[in-house]
Parts: C-alpha cells; sequence; structure tokens
C-alpha cells in the first residue's frame, strides 16, 4: 500500500509552514479581491526552488524536441508527482483559489506552449510560463458552450495572407483580466468543412496588449475569490503563423482537440488533490471544534449524529486520499490516466469535498455560516469542483461512453 514516505512528510510540513506564514495571514485581501494571487505563488515557487526545478525541466523538454524525440516528457516520476500533489494539498487547505491560478498557468498554459510548440515557441513562451515570471490563461471557454466546449466552439480563425484573423469571446478564464500570454483555441474558418461543429480547432498564443485583444476586469463569484476569473473579446486580432502552435499539424489534423482533451485529463486528476486539501482542512477544524464545542454540558462530539458527521468525513479522507495515491503510481509507472479514469477520479473527489465542506458548516452550526471560522468559505470553494474542468454529468457521460464502448 502507498502511504506518503518520510521524506514526503518533511515537505509537506515545510508546505505547512509556508501556508501558515505567508498564505493564512492574507486570506481575507485575497478573499475580497483586495489583493491578486500571483505576488504568494511567486513567493512560494522561489521559497522551494520551484522556479529553478522548471527551468532545469524546461531545457530538458528542449533538448528532446530539438533533436526530435517525440517520446513523452518524463517528468521526474513518482518523486515529482508526490511534490506536486503535496503542494495542491496544502495550499488547498487554505485557499484553494492560489491553486487554480497556479495551476491553470504553469499546468494547462505552459503544458501546451511546451507539448505542442516548436522550440522557438518554446523558449518565446514557455519558459516564463513554467517558471511563473508570466502569468497564463487557457482559453477555451465560451458563454454558448459550455460543457460543449469543443462542438460548439464560435470562436473562428480565418487565413489572411501569411497569417491569422482571429474573432470570438472566451468566458470564465481563470487568470484572464491578468494573463501575460494566453493559449487561445478558434475553428479554422476556410469554407472547407460545412459543419461548424467538425471544423479543425487551432491554438495560438496571444500576448497581453496586442490590437483587437480586450480582457476584462475580474467576476463577482461564489467562490474562489483568490483565483481571478474574467472574460476575452477578440475582434479581428492578427496573428502570424508563428503563434500557431503544432507547427501546421493543427490545420490539418484539428489537433487543437487532441490537445484539448489531453489537459482536461491532467486538470481532473488535479481535482483529486485539491479536494483532499479541503477535506482535511474541514475535518481537522470539525474535530476540534466538537471536542470544545459544549450543549447541554457537553462536548458536541459525544452526540452520535455529530460522530456520523465525522466518521463520514474520514471516510471520504480515506478514500480520496487512495485515489491520490494511485495516481501517483500510475505516474511513477510511466502511465497516464485515460480521460475516463480521470473523469470518475474527479467525479467522486468533488463531490466529497463539496459534501465535506457542506456538512462542516452544518456542524459549526450559526459559526459555521460566519467567515470567522472559515468552513463557510471552503464550502464556496468547494463547490466549483463539482462544476469547472466539466460539471459532474460530463464526467457521468465520459465514465458512461467508455464502460458502453468496451
Amino acid at each position: 500500500m502507498y502511504e506518503w514516505s518520510e521524506e514526503q512528510l518533511a515537505i509537506r510540513d515545510a508546505v505547512r509552514r509556508f501556508v501558515d506564514d505567508e498564505v493564512r495571514p492574507r486570506v481575507e485581501l485575497l478573499e475580497h479581491g483586495d489583493e491578486p494571487p500571483y505576488g504568494v505563488i511567486r513567493k512560494f515557487y522561489s521559497t522551494f526552488g520551484l522556479d529553478e526545478i522548471a527551468r532545469e525541466r524546461f531545457a530538458a523538454q528542449l533538448r528532446r524536441k530539438v533533436a526530435g524525440d517525440g517520446a513523452p516528457a518524463r517528468r521526474g516520476g513518482e518523486a515529482s508527482a508526490a511534490m506536486t500533489l503535496i503542494a495542491i494539498i496544502e495550499l488547498c487547505r487554505c485557499c484553494p483559489g492560489i491553486v487554480t491560478a497556479m495551476g491553470v498557468s504553469t499546468a494547462l498554459a505552459a503544458g501546451t506552449v511546451m507539448k505542442s510548440g516548436t522550440p522557438a515557441q518554446m523558449e518565446r513562451w514557455g519558459l516564463d510560463l513554467l517558471t511563473f515570471d508570466k502569468i497564463g490563461a487557457w482559453a477555451i471557454t465560451e458563454a454558448d458552450s459550455g460543457s460543449d466546449a469543443l462542438g460548439g466552439m464560435k470562436a473562428t480563425a480565418r487565413r489572411d495572407g501569411d497569417g491569422y484573423v482571429l474573432n470570438g469571446n472566451k468566458t470564465f478564464i481563470t487568470n484572464g483580466p491578468y494573463a501575460d500570454t494566453i493559449v487561445f483555441y478558434a475553428k479554422l474558418d476556410d469554407g472547407t468543412v460545412a459543419d461548424p461543429r467538425e471544423r479543425p480547432v487551432l491554438t495560438f498564443v496571444l500576448d497581453r496588449g496586442m490590437e483587437g485583444l480586450e480582457q476584462s476586469k475580474p467576476f463577482k463569484k461564489m467562490g474562489l475569490h483568490s483565483s481571478p476569473t474574467g472574460e476575452l473579446f477578440l475582434s479581428d486580432v492578427r496573428v502570424g503563423k508563428d503563434r500557431l502552435l503544432g507547427e501546421g499539424e493543427s490545420e490539418m489534423k484539428g489537433a487543437g482537440r487532441e490537445s484539448a482533451k489531453d489537459n482536461f485529463a491532467t486538470e481532473r486528476a488535479g481535482i483529486a488533490a485539491m479536494s483532499l486539501g479541503v477535506i482535511e482542512e474541514c475535518l481537522t477544524r470539525c474535530v476540534e471544534y466538537a471536542k470544545n464545542r459544549l450543549l447541554w454540558g457537553k462536548p458536541i462530539g459525544d452526540f452520535e449524529l455529530i460522530q456520523l458527521k465525522l466518521a463520514r468525513m474520514e471516510v471520504a479522507r480515506l478514500n480520496v486520499e487512495n485515489l491520490v495515491f494511485r495516481h501517483i503510481e500510475t505516474v511513477s509507472a510511466g502511465k497516464s490516466l485515460s480521460l475516463a479514469e480521470a473523469s470518475a477520479m474527479k467525479l467522486y473527489c468533488a463531490q466529497a469535498a463539496s459534501e465535506v465542506a457542506m456538512d462542516a458548516v452544518q456542524l459549526f452550526g450559526g459559526n459555521g455560516y460566519m467567515s470567522d471560522f472559515r468552513v463557510e468559505q471552503l464550502a464556496r470553494d468547494a463547490k466549483v469542483f463539482q462544476i469547472y474542468a466539466g460539471t459532474d454529468e460530463i464526467q457521468v457521460t465520459h465514465i458512461a461512453r467508455d464502460l458502453l464502448s468496451r
């Protein structure tokens, strides 16, 4: 059975101290939108040397790309996966939005550039995104497409001489208001494919300040206040072929679709670790509260209904932790989760985190509804796990289709 090693526990404790020293004191500022999360993220990177690790990883991936090695780049297997997930878990115990902002920039935006880009594109955009020197956004969702992100996409790329003209709007874009670099998905509109749903999906890299590109102010949201979310508006944005990812293959094969699907699997697996952080924090706070909150002269933990809530939280914690461990073992074996496997993991973990957080609010009673006790924040934050990266309903569809295709 997999379990955390002594070295990994030492890393966990170090990250936990960073969270206590640098994140918890800023929660109110982050929650009210008075402080974007990027300064905290950059300090986290420098404190643990993640920027230097990113540079080393970038150099290795660049060498592989220049050498024409098409095999997937290995990221250090078990050790790297464990370190990444430990950081996610500990940050999510306090402020899940920080993880969302960080992950979209370094995993989705940077990951797409590093996988699909040429060596020149990797050097131009990839390194700054991996080190978090620049903030990245991954723009695929549109107001009228939602869960039908690829089929319902209306953003277009029209050929114009040696380049393209991009038009369309994107919404619910993490880091959208502050992004320096934007990975933008659009459909090729050249008249060769009549059905808009079947047109090739192209992937471009945009920079803040380009003519015709507008980035909205941050949305006001139910939760994840520490993760700025906004809209993008493109009106006749002219780009050269140097901004098209895929070295021309994407035009012929619609490689943007496969790029997006790969990212969906990565994103959904990461939500398991985010869910574990929320569950652990809620359980810790609830156990402490149940021991100290008195009712009719005795701790509320003596009452069976409270014990039932705590027991359910612990069962959820164990199940989600085992799924996180399974993910680490899969990576260490050099394998990847299928989209259906990642969807199953995401579906269960997201529901578990949301249910545990709401039970925590209920256990705290009136205090749980107050922001001072933090469980109300975790309940608001956890709800989005069931919505972004594909709703619960979409996960069910992917799981069922995989089962029925066997």
